[in-house]
């Protein structure tokens, strides 16, 4: 016998683990087709993964739209190059480095729970002061955040290199790799989303004002929420650096910043199962789109995309899912069975469709 809440407790469950089915699917298809292009999409694709779902963490709880946690990647990068960078290159790019960091030359692993962490660590930081606020002004703090670190990483030239690119890191970070940061990130989001800090907070999301009446404690959980958001957003600072072995402030500015906001609005901001969704949805259409922008070949022709469509065609796909489906493509609602009362009773078979 299961009662209703055993029963809730299995169908939150049931969707990250389809939800990681659907990851793992992606990656062997890659894999199958032995295509270093393919490989490379998929890497990249569940990179993404990370940072959106990371971000839902705290956007798709709170309901407060965040700019800047490009800005926590920032720091999860920069810091798994301090640590995982040969000491001959740390002298070469980044001079001013303490002696103590100049000379360490961490596991990669450690290396990226410890970026991941300090992310989280700034996350606390800043958002004891930017939730204070609520709604829009605290949205516009979010984006202040983020100018405050590109213009300090952009210019501490003796430790991130300023404008120019540190180079050298490890490029570690395959089909694989990233597959196993995106099923932890889709379990702790799903397991956070389901705690009583993650219920509150979506019940201020709700009703701020009759949450607060409840006597939710608002700031505090989303405070926790951003803490958790901030370390998965660094852990993506640190697959991105370790994927492509270039370290640059403009990666992690509004480019990236545009990029996964669009793909938790054409998912579905109101749900896990739509964060992931949009990432592979618009990861694909980006991937045709730099793809056509090189030129595709038909016949003795040639036919290539003007520079900027990739852009421009994704801000109109936002814009028609916020007209025709302004909850996004999964609407809001998670990919899970829909009931599963039939465990109550072994005896009871589920309800099948007449032939």
């Amino acid at each position: 016998m299961m009662n209703r809440h055993t029963e809730a407790r299995l169908l939150s469950y049931a969707t990250p683990v389809i939800l990681s089915a659907i990851l793992l699917g992606l990656v062997l298809l890659a894999t199958f087709f032995g295509d270093k292009a393919l490989a490379r999409m998929a890497a990249e694709t569940l990179i993404r993964v990370v940072l959106v779902v990371g971000l839902w963490i705290f956007v798709g709880n709170s309901g407060i739209i965040s700019f800047g946690h490009a800005g926590y990647m920032a720091i999860g990068a920069y810091c798994s190059a301090w640590l995982t960078l040969k000491p001959q290159m740390k002298s070469l790019f980044l001079p001013d480095l303490p002696l103590w960091l100049a000379n360490a030359e961490w596991p990669m692993f450690p290396a990226a729970i410890v970026s991941g962490l300090l992310a989280a660590l700034v996350a606390l930081l800043s958002g004891a002061a930017i939730l204070r606020l609520s709604g829009i002004a605290a949205s516009i703090a979010t984006f202040a955040f983020l100018a405050i670190v590109n213009t300090v990483y952009s210019n501490w030239e003796g430790v991130t290199g300023a404008t120019s690119s540190v180079v050298g890191l490890e490029r570690y970070v395959d089909q694989w790799t990233a597959l196993g940061w995106a099923v932890a990130a889709v379990f702790a989001a799903s397991l956070y989303a389901n705690s009583a800090s993650g219920l509150a907070l979506r019940a201020t999301r709700e009703d701020e004002v009759a949450a607060r009446a409840s006597g939710i404690h608002i700031y505090r959980h989303r405070l926790l929420s951003l803490v958790v958001s901030g370390f998965f957003t660094g852990i993506a600072g640190v697959l991105l650096g370790h994927s492509i072995g270039v370290l640059n402030p403009d990666n992690f500015y509004l480019g990236i910043t545009f990029i996964s906001l669009a793909m938790l609005v054409v998912g579905g901001i109101g749900s896990l199962s739509g964060a992931v969704t949009g990432v592979l949805v618009l990861s694909i259409l980006i991937e045709l789109l730099v793809r056509g922008e090189q030129g595709v070949s038909v016949g003795a022709a040639e036919f290539a995309l003007p520079s900027g469509t990739q852009e421009i065609v994704i801000g109109l796909v936002m814009i028609a899912v916020l007209i025709l489906r302004p909850g996004g493509l999964t609407a809001g609602r998670e990919f899970a069975p829909r009931s599963l009362a039939f465990l109550r009773n072994p005896k009871t078979k589920p309800k099948t469709a007449p032939n």
